[in-house]
């Protein structure tokens, strides 16, 4: 006898569409209104990929961008634009191809792809961060010459050096690492600020020592553990909520409430952060990555403009998890099987 708690699409559907259900209402994959939000989400994360492009070409190769289009931009403006068209046309094309989608299978692969990105970027500081802690170590002692050599040591002390050969470098290291190791990486990196934090505690309170790397590495790891760490804690619903009405609310009643708050806030302020901090050569966030920016402390961490990208990384993130909040909001609105919850109350059992 099958298990009552499940509900198995008809035949013809792949496996993703066998669903724990957890409403009363059915799954509609492919009518007009799964169509259309699972063509907007997916539109949205393309159009976030084209915006990045589109602010590479116009900050770094003197494109005119979009807004130019109309006047005097020429060609160039011309294929900006295109850039767009194209990624609405990969939403469009992706959502028909796959048609018997659910509004809840799709909002589980964004999630995954999150959190595999999530990984990844933990891994990056991890990995960067103790790479720059030791050369900042070296150098400070004024031992890195002995290792590395003079012209070596002279470059590793400006950052448009350090940055290209050695965070680079690290970096993609690290990724390849965060796809064999199949956990989330602020296990590791919380891990990480306590030690280091331990060992400021025990060099300048016994020995007496402290140098300003030190301090550095701390601020770095726990920054990116905070901002970093956002959207894997909206996939678990661990955001604070201070409300009134919201705990006693029906499935449906909680469906619209967060689609609304995703829509009009969510979205909207993670747009905010990417389109000021992307807006030109002096911007937040693109100008400092550009340089290369580094901290005053002569021989602090070369990390300042990874810091200015983690608001970038944060942004991009919970853009993506927002998305997939957005598709699983509008199908509890609906009243469709397969609740968060009851995933995770089956996942157990």
């Amino acid at each position: 006898m099958s298990d009552p708690k499940t509900s198995v699409l008809p035949m013809g559907h792949t496996d993703h569409d066998t669903v724990v259900h957890g409403g009363d209402g059915p799954a509609h994959p492919g009518d007009a209104t799964t169509l259309f939000w699972r063509f907007f989400g997916w539109s949205m994360l393309f159009a976030l990929v084209a915006f990045f492009i589109n602010a590479v070409l116009t900050i770094s190769y003197d494109w005119p961008g979009i807004a130019t289009v109309l006047s005097g931009g020429g060609m160039l403006a011309v294929v900006q634009v295109g850039i767009y068209l194209l990624a609405i046309a990969g939403g469009w094309l992706l959502t028909t191809r796959s048609r018997m989608n659910t509004l809840r299978h799709d909002a589980k692969t964004i999630s995954d792809f999150n959190l595999a990105l999530v990984r990844a970027c933990f891994f990056v500081v991890l990995f960067v961060g103790i790479g720059d802690a030791i050369i900042s170590a070296l150098r400070v002692e004024g031992v890195l010459d002995a290792v590395v050599g003079e012209d070596l040591t002279r470059n590793l002390g400006r950052s448009q050096f350090r940055g290209p050969y050695v965070h680079v470098p690290l970096a993609i290291i690290a990724v390849i690492v965060s796809r064999f190791v199949r956990t989330l990486g602020f296990h590791w990196l919380t891990l990480m600020i306590v030690a280091a934090e331990l060992l400021i505690v025990i060099t300048r309170f016994i020995f007496s020592y402290e140098q300003a790397f030190m301090g550095d590495l701390v601020r770095f790891w726990y920054a990116a553990l905070f901002l970093f760490a956002s959207a894997y804690t909206l996939l678990e619903e661990g955001h604070v909520r201070v409300d009134i009405f919201y705990a006693g609310m029906r499935n449906r009643a909680k469906g619209r409430v967060n689609t609304l708050g995703t829509l009009l806030l969510g979205i909207v302020l993670c747009w905010t952060i990417i389109i000021i901090g992307f807006a030109g050569q002096s911007a937040v966030i693109y100008g400092s990555v550009a340089n290369f920016e580094v901290s005053q402390s002569g021989f602090g961490l070369y990390l300042k403009y990874f810091m200015a990208a983690f608001l970038g990384v944060f942004a991009v993130t919970m853009l993506v998890q927002f998305t997939s909040y957005l598709m699983e909001s509008i199908a509890d609105w609906r009243d469709e099987p397969g609740t968060r919850l009851d995933r995770a109350e089956a996942a157990t059992h």
